[in-house]
């Protein structure tokens, strides 16, 4: 199970999992992001087209998941960035925004604690978390205290749940050349797109943006056997970005 399959990062692990030979079910909010589902020549992949925060279209994904096979992993990815500052809209939008990213992976989770916990079986969830969980950066508080709260659920799913055999890790990514990314740049001229670049490369220590096939390794070892005694983690995908620690306002 992989919610906000469609594009970018989710696709790449939806794609991984399928070249390790596993069945996938991907969720998307977009159902024209799922079209690639119904494209590859791939037939393990199942497409399920829902917003990820309503348990009707988890529980739903779950079933079909249950009925391909032996249900064993689950990744909260869907998310999404809009920013707000708190000095300027009521506190109400605020928490709407937080809410927004922090919905989904609740009730990803629970979907996924059910059914692992119904069958007597081992599990592995894995949610997608960012570096802003530990250094926020200027123009994210509702982001960056969403996927704060994201790595706290994390490790108290791990003490809660562990004892069943349900593993619950995160991984913490740093910028990642995603489709959004792509976009992004392409709407500046030549030289701010280089200038973003060379900024974004200062930021971290390897010296560039990370790839969506990096991400999906990480969690595909997450998802897999030679991660069974790894519980309560948050991994770094950021290219030591975090150790680093530079603010991008100073740059």
């Amino acid at each position: 199970m992989v919610t906000g399959a469609g594009r970018g990062i989710g696709r790449a692990i939806a794609q991984r999992l399928l070249d390790d030979g596993h069945a996938v079910v991907a969720v998307d909010l977009d159902p024209d992001a799922l079209g690639f589902t119904r494209t590859t020549a791939e037939p393990a992949i199942i497409s399920v087209a829902g917003n990820a925060a309503e348990e009707a279209v988890t529980e739903r994904a779950a079933d079909l998941a249950e009925a391909a096979g032996t249900f064993a992993g689950w990744v909260n990815n869907a998310a999404a960035f809009r920013d707000a500052a708190l000095h300027q809209v009521p506190a109400r939008e605020i928490l709407d925004l937080i809410a927004l990213n922090v919905e989904p992976v609740v009730v990803g989770c629970a979907t996924a604690v059910r059914r692992f916990s119904d069958a007597a079986r081992p599990g592995a969830i894995v949610n997608v978390s960012s570096h802003q969980a530990q250094r926020p950066v200027r123009g994210a508080l509702p982001y960056a205290t969403a996927k704060t709260a994201i790595e706290g659920l994390t490790r108290a799913l791990a003490v809660e749940y562990g004892p069943r055999g349900i593993r619950a890790n995160a991984v913490a990514l740093g910028s990642i050349a995603t489709e959004r990314y792509e976009a992004f740049l392409a709407r500046q001229t030549l030289d701010a797109a280089a200038r973003t670049e060379a900024d974004l490369a200062r930021l971290h220590p390897l010296g560039r943006v990370g790839r969506p096939d990096e991400v999906a390794a990480a969690v595909a070892y997450l998802l897999g056997d030679g991660s069974s005694f790894v519980n309560g983690a948050v991994i770094p995908v950021d290219g030591g970005r975090s150790v680093y620690g530079q603010d991008p306002e100073e740059t």
